[in-house]
């Protein structure tokens, strides 16, 4: 799903109108009957509920619903931040078709009015005070009604966006803003819905008439949805077998690592790939081939370190045949010879590779050498690791997170996967997709080595469409981590939970995909 500036939502809004002929006036009365029906599905308990109205369109949205929860039953009280005069356009004609009458607040002083002290007595308030056209500073009187909506007890539901937040930020918002229970948005989402942190609740997204040719941006980026990936997790044919959805050959380990090279090719499985090979060392293959009867596992000549030796060359070019994706990296040490033989295998492999961990460690210094032109290579570097890979600090990664895996994803023409909060998935021409799944407790050792089976299963069940795939695997694996939290907390997640967790992720995902709303939590 696009992400768009403020800017290019109202010309889309525009363009709805003039180009596709849907009325202003229809796309306003479909935004407040969303908000609604949100309230409706989310706080069915909620009787008496408040809507905190501005001047602009955002309070018309909020007058429509206003008219729409009451027509449902509820009791319901508008609190208009301006005067009627000020109305203009479709607001003007929402705010005439309301079946209560308004409380009218002309100033601050008048927020202490009875009737409005009378209206904060609500179960729930909806705040349509100030849209995404707004730029903050946020000041006066509807500064003040901000502040007691933040000092309320009661539920929030923003309209559009939370009051005085900054539509267009991509980082932390500044000033005064209205606290959201919940959000509920329009057409495509807004950098701040994304990155800006602007809920720890669920945030939606409303189609209300604007067709997918009108919603054009410029960002060239977009927040992943279980809709973008839902042709690749849905029922398999009756006639399946494990030769349709690809062979996995995970390569890595080293002693004392056996365990990540084990979960990498568990998680292959786990994905929905056909069949996944694990080649290591040859003292530590018993080890691997312990954890998990369903793995094949292949013993490679090793070092004195117990690692990958160069020796293993020969084997490994014959194991790479008839095999869908190669996975390298996940324990597999930075032992200098064994990192000369991952520059190697990654630099002559003919298909789709997936590169992570120590393997990505291999090529510090040396990125010249790590090329995706005319061919699949995917990274999956944490914070660190692509400072290491682009030359810089990780602080100088997280505070441009997303133009630093652009500019490498480009130099190097492969798809990066810059794993974090709000994982991002770039593809060699700059576009990229942010992931909204996941949550602090996968901030442990081997999630990254699920996410690298992952990625290489939905590749090998799906070369034809590599992006989605990809996306798939990233919000999978966060999704996973999210539906394990619900029982294990957020302390005591280990790893192998998230292969426990992913069969509910997938039908998650699945059901999430035929949901009216598109959405996602924090």
């Amino acid at each position: 799903m696009k992400i768009v500036t403020a800017a290019e939502m109202r010309a889309i809004d525009r363009a709805t109108s003039e180009r596709f002929g849907v009325p202003s006036l229809t796309l306003m009365e479909n935004a407040g009957s969303a908000v609604a029906e949100h309230v409706l599905a989310h706080y069915s308990a909620a009787q008496k509920i408040t809507v905190f109205c501005g001047k602009g369109n955002n309070g018309g949205d909020g007058f429509v619903a206003a008219r729409r929860l009451h027509e449902a039953g509820k009791t319901v009280q508008v609190v208009l931040l301006a005067d009627r005069v000020d109305l203009r356009g479709d607001a003007a004609v929402m705010f005439d078709k309301l079946p209560v009458a308004a409380t009218v607040v002309h100033r601050s002083e008048d927020l202490k009015d009875e009737r409005v002290r009378l209206a904060l007595s609500a179960e729930l308030f909806l705040d349509a005070i100030l849209g995404t056209g707004f730029r903050p500073p946020v000041t006066g009187m509807y500064a003040d009604a901000i502040a007691i909506l933040n000092a309320s007890s009661a539920p929030v539901v923003a309209v559009d966006i939370p009051s005085g937040a900054d539509a267009d930020a991509m980082g932390p918002q500044t000033g005064i803003m209205a606290r959201a229970d919940s959000i509920i948005t329009f057409t495509a989402p807004r950098p701040a819905h994304v990155f800006g942190a602007l809920t720890t609740g669920p945030t939606y997204i409303a189609a209300i008439g604007s067709p997918p040719e009108a919603i054009v941006s410029s960002l060239q980026l977009n927040v992943i949805t279980a809709r973008d990936f839902a042709p690749l997790i849905g029922p398999r044919p009756a006639d399946s077998n494990k030769g349709k959805y690809g062979h996995v050959l995970v390569v890595g380990g080293s002693v004392g690592k056996a365990g990540s090279v084990a979960m990498a090719g568990m998680s292959a499985l786990r994905a929905g790939a056909g069949l996944a090979t694990v080649a290591t060392p040859k003292s530590v293959l018993p080890t691997v081939a312990g954890f998990h009867p369903e793995l094949m596992t292949e013993p490679l000549t090793e070092t004195r370190a117990g690692t990958i030796s160069a020796g293993a060359e020969a084997r490994l070019d014959a194991l790479v045949q008839g095999k869908s994706v190669l996975a390298i990296g996940p324990g597999i040490s930075r032992y200098p010879e064994t990192a000369e033989l991952v520059r190697t295998l990654v630099g002559k492999s003919d298909i789709p590779t997936v590169l992570d961990a120590d393997g990505l460690n291999a090529f510090e210094g040396q990125t010249i050498e790590l090329s995706g032109k005319g061919r699949v290579l995917v990274i999956t570097p944490h914070p660190g690791e692509m400072a290491r890979l682009a030359g810089c600090s990780t602080a100088d990664v997280q505070k441009d997170r997303l133009g630093v895996a652009r500019q490498f994803a480009r130099d190097h023409e492969l798809i990066v996967v810059l794993k974090g909060n709000r994982t991002l998935v770039v593809q060699p021409d700059g576009e990229a997709w942010v992931n909204t799944t996941g949550n602090p407790g996968m901030s442990t050792g081997g999630t990254g080595d699920i996410l690298t089976g992952m990625v290489a299963a939905m590749i090998a069940q799906h070369p034809k469409d590599v992006l989605p795939a990809v996306c798939a695997a990233v919000h999978l694996h966060g999704l996973a981590g999210d539906v394990m939290r619900e029982s294990v907390g957020e302390h005591s997640m280990v790893a192998t939970d998230l292969l426990r967790g992913l069969p509910e992720a997938f039908l998650r995902a699945q059901k999430t995909a035929r949901e009216k709303f598109v959405g996602w939590n924090g």
